[in-house]
């Protein structure tokens, strides 16, 4: 048995908890540099905002029906998240983070009433952190996703779904003719795992509810449309295919990127920048345990600007595999320099690691040249201790600079809120 906690309209309702004035209000949290919406309120949906809208498009709403826009705190969100995985965690004896706003709990073998222990769990969530959730369980990590969606729905849209199913939807103890019920009014879309493009040909075979889908034969699914599919069907039958993780898989790449707040045209300004993203890139490949063979470093010009356009990348092989922050940077610096032309105006550049191996594998070679590769590990751990310890940016290659936030290349945060449980200057004070 699994349920997934899922925190409703996430990133707004982490600016609900220190600023209640925005309860009940449209609200939008804007992606990086301010550009588009990448999380809604109810009300901001109301008011037919999209997923992904440009600010510049929606801007007139501010002054018409009063819509509030914040620029993406990400260091907020990530430590409300915290707090609230802890205490989802209480649910049953294993969790899976999914997402920064989701979790599946298993609740294998937990006694008593699941429905009414996830209501405590959610109230406590509520009254401890202050984020808002929903939780679905299930037979299957996909029904419990299907039970969260359900949660979610019933409690924003009454009237969709029975009353009783808001905010907790336990799918499994549903009597099968009220399951049927639910499951008839959900579109297939909504079903973990089944995108727009499959939704569009299930609908052409005439499959348009859950409860359609999930009374397909899993042969004759897997026959027309793979393994992935029958695995999803098999789910909504009630036959466990998809395990909990217990820890995220590896990846194959990292990449960081950023649109600059402003055009840049300097190497100088550049070489900052892609020193700030190798960095980055450097530290989530230590956390995961890896090495990199190959560095690609890229700039480009904005497509949406009447300038001369420009777009380049290279790739620099590492003479041997490593974690070291200095020997990724220079790799980046190397290739920056060899792709950077001046009298363009720049407004993105990245990094990206490639050709990644695990550090307990090291390849021998013969010692034909005198170029012994100095271990610097112990280097590496006590640099990123120290920026765990004191804040990212305590100890810092030179090359990155040190102008902080009033870089040219800086992202655009005109908007963003204090760090209000992740910096001491911007903790709120209550005065009795």
């Amino acid at each position: 048995m699994y349920a997934l906690v899922d925190g409703n309209n996430f990133y707004v309702s982490c600016e609900r908890v220190f600023r209640p004035s925005l309860q009940d209000r449209p609200v939008v949290v804007l992606s990086n540099n301010d550009g588009c919406a990448i999380a809604r309120s109810n009300e901001a949906k109301a008011l037919g905002i999209a997923m992904g809208a440009p600010w510049f498009k929606i801007k007139h709403l501010a002054d018409s029906d009063g819509l509030v826009a914040l620029s993406a705190n990400f260091a907020l969100y990530g430590d409300l998240s915290d707090r609230m995985m802890s205490l989802a965690a209480g649910l049953g004896p294993q969790q899976e983070i999914y997402s920064i706003d989701e979790s599946f709990i298993d609740m294998t073998g937990v006694r008593g009433d699941l429905t009414v222990r996830s209501h405590k769990i959610r109230s406590r969530i509520l009254q401890w952190v202050g984020i808002p959730c929903g939780i679905g369980i299930g037979a299957t990590k996909t029904l419990a996703k299907l039970g969260n969606y359900v949660a979610k729905t019933a409690e924003r849209k009454p009237g969709s779904y029975p009353e009783h199913l808001a905010q907790v939807c336990d799918l499994s103890a549903l009597a099968p003719t009220e399951l049927d019920a639910v499951l008839a009014a959900t579109a297939i879309n909504e079903v973990w795992g089944v995108g727009r493009q499959l939704s569009k040909q299930l609908n052409a075979a005439g499959i348009t509810t859950v409860l359609k889908l999930a009374g397909l034969d899993a042969a004759m699914v897997r026959s027309r449309w793979g393994v992935v599919v029958e695995r999803t069907v098999r789910e909504l039958q009630g036959t466990s295919c998809i395990e909990l993780e217990h820890a995220p898989k590896p990846k194959q790449e990292i990449a960081c990127t950023r649109s600059f707040g402003h055009p840049v045209t300097e190497l100088a300004d550049l070489n900052e920048a892609v020193t700030d993203f190798a960095s980055r890139a450097a530290v989530k490949l230590r956390k995961q345990r890896s090495l990199v063979s190959q560095v690609l470093v890229f700039i480009r010009t904005s497509p949406f600007r009447q300038d001369a356009q420009y777009s380049r990348s290279t790739t620099v092989p590492l003479r041997r595999p490593s974690a070291d922050t200095a020997v990724i940077v220079t790799a980046a610096l190397n290739g920056l320099a060899a792709i950077y032309r001046p009298g363009f105006k720049l407004a993105k550049a990245g990094v990206m690691l490639l050709g990644l191996q695990p550090d307990t594998v090291q390849q021998g070679e013969l010692a034909l040249e005198e170029d012994e590769e100095e271990d610097r590990g112990r280097l590496m751990t006590t640099l990123d201790g120290l920026n765990l310890r004191y804040g990212r940016g305590t100890v810092l290659l030179a090359s990155a600079g040190l102008a902080s936030d009033n870089r040219v290349w800086a992202m655009k945060q005109e908007r963003r809120t204090p760090g209000y449980t992740t910096c001491w200057a911007d903790m709120p004070v209550a005065r009795a």
